[in-house]
């Protein structure tokens, strides 16, 4: 990883990339490295809104990299809006490729949260 390449936001979400997540070629599926996302997006949500959250929409998300089997995968999320019921993030995914001792970033997205009541209803996000 060099001095421009650097993750934006926290660190919130690790984990590693297990042959049961991937293809007959080694790469991971999009859609497991997309859900990783998903969790980080409401981990850091969920801690901002102080309550239950769900994502109401992803927007611009396009793999630069493959994930492979045994690469560890790096979630960083950076809250960039805080609306009434709505918090948006920019979720980015790196991959730590130990075989070969260097990080890259392999996607980035936009996720829309909505915290939600007790009853499953919007709610205002408290302020900080």
């Amino acid at each position: 990883m060099t001095d421009a390449a650097k993750p934006r936001g926290e660190l919130t979400l690790r984990t590693l990339a297990m042959p049961g997540d991937a293809n007959p070629a080694g790469d991971i599926f999009g859609g497991w490295v997309m859900a990783q996302m998903d969790l980080a997006s409401g981990i850091r949500a969920a801690e901002r809104a102080k309550g239950r959250v769900v994502t109401a929409a992803v927007k611009e998300m396009a793999f630069e990299l493959p994930v492979k089997i045994g690469d560890t995968l790096s979630v960083y999320t950076d809250i960039d809006r805080v609306g009434r019921t709505s918090i948006t993030l920019i979720v980015e995914a790196w991959a730590h490729r130990s075989r070969y001792a260097k990080m890259e970033k392999v996607t980035a997205a936009t996720f829309i949260m909505v915290a939600l009541d007790e009853e499953g209803k919007p709610k205002r996000v408290p302020e900080e």
